[in-house]
C-alpha cells in the first residue's frame, strides 16, 4: 500500500476537481480522511482475520461498494446541512472518488495480494498491469525506516506528481473565461 501521507495526498488532487473558494477545509481534511479509511483494515491481523478473508485486508475495505457506503455515511451524516459551495451529489462524488482512490492507488502496488474491488459479491483480488509502487509499512516506525523512505520514493513520481498536476490542470481550468451561452453580436 502507499502510505497514508500518499493517499491523503491523491485525495486533495482529486478535491481540486471539487474545489470551490467558499468550500470550507473541513470537507478537504474530511477527504483525506476517507482516503486512508480503507487501511484499518489490518485491525484484522489482530484479531484473526486472514488476509484473504472478504474481511481481511484489501478486501471489502477496499471495495467500490465501501466507497460509495462512506462517500453516504459521511455525506449525510457529516454535512447534514450541507457545505456551501457544494452540492450534496458532488460533496459525495468527492469523497466517494477519495475513498475509492485507495484500493486503485494500492492495486499499483509490489506487494500484498491484489484488492477486492467488487466485494462482497466477489472477493477475487486485482492489480494492475504495472505495479511501480513500492508497499510502504503499516507502522509508524517502519515508515521512517530505510524501506520506508524507498516506498515514498516510488509514491512521490507516481502519486504526489499526479496528484499536483491534477490540482495545477483543475485550477487552470477554473480560470479558463467562460462563454456562458454569450457571443458577441455586431458592434460589440
Amino acid at each position: 500500500m502507499p502510505s497514508a501521507f500518499s493517499h491523503a495526498v491523491a485525495a486533495l488532487g482529486i478535491g481540486a476537481l471539487f474545489y470551490r473558494p467558499e468550500i470550507p477545509k473541513r470537507v478537504w481534511v474530511v477527504g483525506a480522511a476517507c482516503a486512508a479509511v480503507p487501511d484499518l483494515d489490518v485491525i484484522g491481523f489482530r484479531v484473526g482475520i486472514a488476509y484473504g478473508d472478504v474481511l481481511g485486508h484489501r478486501g471489502l475495505s477496499h471495495s467500490l461498494l465501501f466507497a460509495a457506503g462512506l462517500a453516504a455515511v459521511v455525506t449525510f451524516s457529516g454535512f447534514r446541512r450541507g457545505v456551501p459551495g457544494l452540492r450534496a451529489t458532488a460533496l459525495w462524488a468527492y469523497l466517494f472518488l477519495a475513498t475509492a482512490s485507495h484500493g486503485f492507488l494500492d492495486a499499483f502496488t509490489d506487494g500484498g495480494r491484489g484488492v477486492a474491488f467488487f466485494a462482497p459479491i466477489d472477493n477475487t483480488r486485482y492489480f494492475f498491469p504495472i505495479r511501480p509502487i513500492r508497499v510502504s509499512p503499516l507502522t509508524p516506525r517502519g515508515f521512517f525506516s530505510a524501506r520506508g523512505l524507498a516506498a515514498l520514493r516510488t509514491e512521490l513520481p507516481w502519486v504526489w506528481l499526479p496528484s499536483a498536476l491534477l490540482a495545477v490542470l483543475a485550477s487552470a481550468w477554473r480560470r479558463l473565461p467562460r462563454w456562458h451561452g454569450h457571443r458577441n453580436q455586431p458592434g460589440e
